[in-house]
């Protein structure tokens, strides 16, 4: 299915209610660029089979649920690289590492299957003097995650974590950061912060937020990442498993980690990988391996795979939504795809 999309933005829920107000917002903020429209029609295509020409659904502990591949007119489109549902897992909000806030809407079926989305909107991000930056190092926004009523984003290159008002990030100046607490001597250029997310309130790590480098690496090749608040701060280490690095990532609600990794080679293609961490294993100086949940190669429906988010039902299912960074090439695509996670909760 393809199709136009107006503008209509919907409560009900606090990041439902966040979308709808940065949506709103940017019109009172100052465009990057002289051309910029707040709103961009965006088509998308469905996508019916995860493995192409399969009708298979079930991948190990992931069922296929549906994607979208998203086209647009306007060159604005692109670059997704973090993405978060809201209450009712119909309203999304994300960052582009070109500098943009991007919101919108997922249109869903009778079976609650994504068919479109709607109400799309883009923004720039800003910093604490007001101005957005088409210089890339400035904004190379890779991670994206909720507390509360803040939002955080975490940057490679210029290496931080920023908080932004939940009632307003497309028009707001950031009101605070967070110490990274890994030294910023161990950061990677372009292999910096690619992942922030926050544990569950619940979980041993109490609500703290947890940062994952995408190819920051010690000596021993594991990657750097961070608990940056609550009692426990300090750094922890992934353990790599070449040649896949890290993306982003998620909590599930019982406080393990999802994180999404990829790998591209010029004689194997793109591919993509979710790997499971115990959450309990969390811990200054610890160094943590994962279980492979989900792989997929050539065959499947997959690009650049960039931003994975962690949502559940009112009936308590855990959904796990993905999307790809087309890198604003014609060879490559926007993708949206969602699976039931269907492992221990």
């Amino acid at each position: 299915m393809s199709g136009n999309v107006s503008l209509s933005a919907q409560g009900g829920g606090r990041l439902r209610a966040v979308i709808a107000v940065a949506a709103l917002a940017f019109f009172s903020a100052s465009p990057l660029m002289a051309d910029e429209k707040a709103a961009i029609t965006v088509n998308s295509r469905l996508i019916e089979n995860f493995r192409v020409g399969s009708s298979q659904t079930r991948f190990g502990e992931f069922e296929f649920v549906g994607g979208l591949e998203l086209s647009s007119p306007s060159s604005y489109l692109g670059a997704m690289s973090a993405i978060r549902l809201g209450a009712g897992r119909n309203s999304l909000l994300g960052v582009m590492d070109t500098g943009f806030w991007f919101a919108g809407r997922l249109a869903r079926d009778e079976a609650g299957r994504p068919v479109g989305v709607e109400d799309f909107t883009v923004s720039p991000i800003l910093d604490r003097s007001g101005n957005g930056s088409d210089e890339k190092w400035r904004f190379d926004a890779e991670g994206l995650a909720v507390r509360a009523e803040e939002i955080l984003v975490s940057f490679e290159r210029n290496h931080r974590v920023e908080i932004y008002p939940a009632d307003s990030p497309g028009s707001a100046t950031p009101i605070g950061s967070l110490p990274v607490q890994i030294p910023m001597h161990e950061f990677r250029g372009n292999r910096g912060l690619e992942t922030v997310a926050v544990a569950p309130q619940s979980s041993q790590l109490a609500g703290a937020v947890v940062a994952v480098t995408e190819k920051s690496l010690n000596a021993q090749g594991d990657v750097f990442a961070a608990i940056l608040t609550g009692p426990s701060r300090g750094v922890f280490f992934i353990k790599r498993d070449p040649p896949f690095d890290v993306t982003d990532g998620a909590f599930l609600p019982n406080g393990d980690l999802l994180l999404l990794e990829r790998r591209f080679s010029i004689a194997q293609g793109v591919g993509m990988r979710i790997r499971r961490f115990d959450g309990s294993r969390i811990a200054p100086g610890s160094l943590i391996d994962g279980e492979t949940v989900l792989e997929a190669g050539f065959g499947y429906q997959i690009d650049n795979m960039e931003g994975l988010d962690v949502s559940t039902d009112e009936d308590g299912q855990i959904y796990v939504t993905l999307v790809s960074d087309d890198n604003h090439s014609i060879l490559q695509r926007n993708l949206l795809l969602e699976f039931r996670y269907l492992g221990d909760q």
